[in-house]
């Protein structure tokens, strides 16, 4: 069986489609293991805060969840 050539350029490959409030954010791990991203953890919580809603606080109106 003959391979796929991808005619795509590299760079096109590798890069995933994202949110725009997430364009830039890279994340990777250092020589001494240490998580290193291009964001601020408060940067991140403002766009999680935004656009996902929290599981634990029921909104007005809702029960709240019984495991």
């Amino acid at each position: 069986m003959a391979k796929k050539i991808n005619k795509k350029p590299i760079d096109e490959q590798t890069k995933p489609k994202v949110n725009k409030g997430l364009e830039g954010f890279e994340v990777s791990i250092n020589s001494f293991g240490e998580i290193v991203s291009t964001k601020s953890i408060d940067e991140i919580n403002a766009f999680l805060d935004e656009h996902l809603p929290d599981r634990k606080i029921p909104k007005k109106g809702e029960e709240p969840e019984q495991h």
